[in-house]
């Protein structure tokens, strides 16, 4: 006999079954959103929160938001939208701290390089080193000894992409001897696809110019004195073409921009950022408009002033004030006292005898090192592990050697 309530029954079942998986796939999806629960008076409702992910290298630090101890780095929390002040924090490095707005339903980053307080300085050279210069590429330093024998005297040239089997003292390779002339009192000058060095020797007032292969030992070195403009004219053309395909890798309304008013001081190895000065007083328009969100929540400046120094950020299109000038000395010699770390994400600022890391924003400026060196030798390792200088560790009566400072 047909009974309408176990009908019912059969059909309120499947319905509330259905009913309790969109709602939790609603919550999940909301969960994933970055929405929290809430208990109030009225019983838990969900509510609009943002995401903060919290980065560090290394990691396992502390993360202490607006002073309490949150959780530890690797981990998202969720937050209410508004302005917070985190700090990560690991015993034995530099503490990390930014103002972060957390918006509703977006994602933000705390992604945190920490600094060793006591870095290990270890040596490259102990023969001694003169003139080090870094490579177009950021990956290898020539430099000359002038202390040893004729056979051992010369240009080297530091490797810095190659690990080598037992210390770094082993990197370095000659390409070219103090035999058939004084190398290692000459200056010299990298090609732009860091293959050849440009060897300038003066002796009295006969200047003679070499061209070396810098993968080899050149045994007969090249004479180029008469064809020199030939040589500086194919470097240039090979500069220059190197730039403008830089420069068409922007996009159209950007590379107006860029060639109007930056004066390109460095590309980041990634090349998605921008280190220049600004060639003139001008204003950035908005080239990804409407902004992106979940992007760097530190103020940037759309109007820039001439001689100041910027980072852009060709992927978030935002633009930050680094410095207000360059030291004039150092940059009218051609040496940027500011530079790229490999990572892409933070500076190298060489200034009052200390070396400082800052992130690409300004932020974060923290001094690594301020024991001895000469100013204008401050090499970042390809890696992003450590940094180059040249220092005589305070002792004025021996040659300077090339050293690494560990910051990881």
């Amino acid at each position: 006999m047909y009974n309408p309530n176990c009908a019912m029954k059969k059909l309120i079942i499947p319905i509330l079954i259905v009913l309790f998986l969109l709602t939790g796939t609603v919550v999940v999806v909301l969960l994933g959103r970055g929405y929290g629960l809430n208990l109030n008076g009225s019983g838990p409702i969900l509510s609009g929160t943002g995401l903060l992910v919290a980065t560090s290298s290394p990691d396992g630090a502390q993360v202490i938001i607006n002073g309490h101890l949150t959780t530890a780095t690797d981990n998202t929390i969720n937050l209410v939208p508004g302005n917070y002040d985190v700090k990560i924090y690991k015993e034995g490095y530099f503490p990390w701290e930014k103002n972060i707005i957390v918006k509703k339903e977006v994602v933000s980053k705390a992604d945190a390089l920490l600094f060793p307080t006591a870095p290990q300085l270890v040596s490259i050279t102990n023969v001694g080193v003169l003139n080090p210069v870094i490579d177009p590429s950021l990956s290898k330093i020539a430099y000359a000894v002038a202390s040893q024998s004729a056979v051992k005297n010369g240009i080297y040239v530091l490797d810095m992409s190659v690990r080598p089997i037992l210390t770094l003292q082993n990197a370095s390779s000659q390409i070219v001897q103090d035999v058939t002339n004084d190398f290692s009192t000459s200056t010299f000058t990298w090609s732009p696809d860091s293959v050849q060095i440009l060897a300038t020797s003066n002796k009295g007032d006969t200047v003679t110019k070499y061209l070396l292969d810098t993968n080899t030992l050149n045994q007969d070195p090249q004479d180029v004195t008469e064809t020199i403009d030939s040589v500086n004219n194919s470097w240039q053309k090979m500069q220059s073409d190197k730039d403008t395909a830089q420069l068409n890798s922007l996009p159209k309304a950007l590379r107006t921009v860029v060639t109007q008013n930056f004066n390109i001081l460095q590309w980041s190895a990634d090349e998605t950022k921008i280190l220049y000065q600004a060639s003139q007083s001008a204003t950035i328009p908005l080239i990804i408009n409407p902004p992106l969100i979940g992007t760097d929540s530190t103020p940037q400046v759309r109007n820039i002033n001439k001689g100041e120094v910027y980072v852009y950020d060709i992927k978030e299109d935002r633009n930050y004030l680094i410095l207000s000038a360059l030291p004039t000395p150092q940059f009218d010699n051609g040496e940027l006292p500011i530079m790229w770390y490999p990572d892409s994400k933070h500076l190298v600022y060489v200034h009052d005898g200390r070396i400082d890391m800052m992130e690409y924003d300004a932020g974060n400026q923290t001094t690594v090192y301020a024991g001895p060196f000469v100013d204008d030798y401050v090499f970042p390792w390809p890696d992003a592990t450590q940094l180059v200088i040249l220092t005589n560790l305070g002792n004025p009566n021996i040659v300077p050697n090339l050293y690494t400072i560990g910051l990881k």
